[in-house]
């Protein structure tokens, strides 16, 4: 008797639990993303900060034949890294060089191999959609023609090589729906141009790339402005998509979307995903492509089409960045290790590995989301679900006012696609829709129209 009793509450428990999978939705948080958020080493990111500091300069146009300096001894040591990080998870991972040859620019006159590595670690049900994190391998000095005079770079930016590296060993140890790429980009103090090739490379070969995570500078904490920061970091990105149609913009100009590109609502995810997983970071979004008047490696990607961000520290020290190694005026110039706060390189890595693992573990992302209700008391919302998404639990949908920058308001619904906002008027909010995996991954939020479209 006691036996069938048993029998009959587990069968209970079980119809129970079924009702509730029927009625509920699923896990609000994906609890392996607490673990990852605090496995980064601090130790481990110095050590290699250290490495890529001791091969002297990383300058795109420095030796590449030596095997201790210059950028091409530098980039085989990355390789081999991703190569030693593969061998510990039974071969994981893809490291491949991706390369073109340059000439003829202001920067790099003469033709010039700019070499970057690549590290994939392939989804086991979404292989062709990837999520990417990169740091930038090159360093320079105040001439950005200099390619024989020490450039250690240690901050800028050995520490966000050293982020993706670090972020690999995290994330090799789990397996992910979704691919993810960790990059080092060569040419960046160049003109971006490692960048810009891995793009058209990815193009070719017709990765789905749903967002890079560009990291340049997350190790300094003290700003030459006197502040000292370590709980703080800054995202930047586009507000409108760069390959927007002109027909495109019309339909924005009246429909909104302004503030709402992937890349945008991609910077919210990393957001987000700070709040929820992490503690002592606060994420500044910045509503700017990049720092006023520069450059980084998210642009090349942003320019054909493919959402990106720039992670940083947020106060800068300008006496470190660019600079020839000298003290004037009693003022000591140079990237060096002095300015590493390993710590804190740690933290942003863990951010970068948050963002990734809830990316790649996430379902494939709502298609052809579209919006309507005007002179209507509600609005109303479509999208296009996948053929085939074993890890897809259902939708989320988001609304907020026009004027705040964050989604404030959400609601999942189930695996329909479609739904209608009651008693919400559709000029007075935006709204956007995520898919949510059956662990409680999810996609960055879509923004109805092209001008939302990832």
């Amino acid at each position: 008797m006691r036996t069938l009793l048993l029998m009959g509450a587990t069968l209970a428990l079980s119809t129970t639990a079924m009702a509730q999978n029927a009625n509920y939705g699923p896990p609000s948080e994906a609890a392996h993303l607490y673990d990852i958020a605090v496995a980064p080493s601090a130790d481990r990111i110095r050590a290699d900060i250290q490495t890529l500091v001791d091969f002297g300069t990383r300058h795109t146009l420095s030796e590449t034949e030596s095997d201790t300096r210059g950028i091409g001894a530098a980039r085989r040591w990355i390789h081999a890294e991703f190569e030693k990080i593969s061998a510990e998870c039974g071969g994981c991972l893809e490291v491949i060089y991706v390369s073109d040859t340059i000439s003829g620019e202001r920067r790099i006159p003469e033709p010039t191999d700019v070499v970057s590595v690549l590290a994939i670690q392939r989804g086991t049900m979404d292989p062709n959609r990837y999520v990417m994190m990169s740091g930038d391998i090159d360093s320079r000095v105040t001439d950005p023609l200099n390619g024989a005079s020490d450039s250690p770079g240690a901050n800028d930016n050995a520490s966000g090589m050293a982020g993706a590296i670090e972020a690999a060993r995290v994330l090799s140890k789990y397996k992910f729906p979704g691919s993810i790429i960790y990059a080092g980009l060569s040419g960046e103090e160049q003109g971006l141009f490692g960048g810009e090739i891995v793009a058209a490379h990815a193009l070719e070969q017709g990765w789905e790339i749903k967002g890079v995570l560009n990291n340049d500078m997350i190790s300094n904490i003290s700003g030459v402005d006197g502040v000292i920061d370590n709980s703080t970091a800054r995202v930047f990105s586009e507000g409108t998509r760069f390959v927007e149609t002109e027909v495109e913009a019309r339909s924005r100009r009246f429909t909104g979307g302004e503030v709402d590109s992937p890349s945008r609502n991609l910077a919210r995810y990393v957001k987000a995903q700070a709040d929820q997983y992490m503690t002592n970071l606060n994420v500044m979004m910045i509503y700017r492509l990049d720092r006023f008047g520069r450059g980084g490696h998210h642009r090349p990607f942003n320019q054909v089409g493919i959402p990106g961000v720039r992670i940083m520290e947020t106060h800068e020290h300008y006496d470190r960045q660019h600079q020839d190694l000298r003290t004037e005026d009693g003022i000591v110039y140079g990237d060096t290790m002095e300015g590493v706060d390993e710590h804190y390189a740690a933290k942003l890595t863990a951010l970068n590995a948050v963002t990734l693992a809830g990316m790649a573990g996430a379902p494939p992302f709502p298609s052809d989301v579209k919006i309507e209700g005007a002179v209507r008391p509600s609005a109303k919302m479509t999208w296009q679900a996948p053929e085939k998404s074993e890890n897809l639990a259902g939708y989320r949908v988001h609304w907020r006012y026009t004027t705040e920058p964050e989604w404030t308001h959400s609601r999942y619904i189930g695996n329909v696609n479609e739904w209608t906002f009651d008693n919400l008027v559709i000029d007075n909010y935006f709204f956007g829709v995520s898919a949510v995996a059956k662990d409680g991954s999810e996609t960055p939020v879509v923004f109805p129209g092209a001008a939302g479209r990832f």
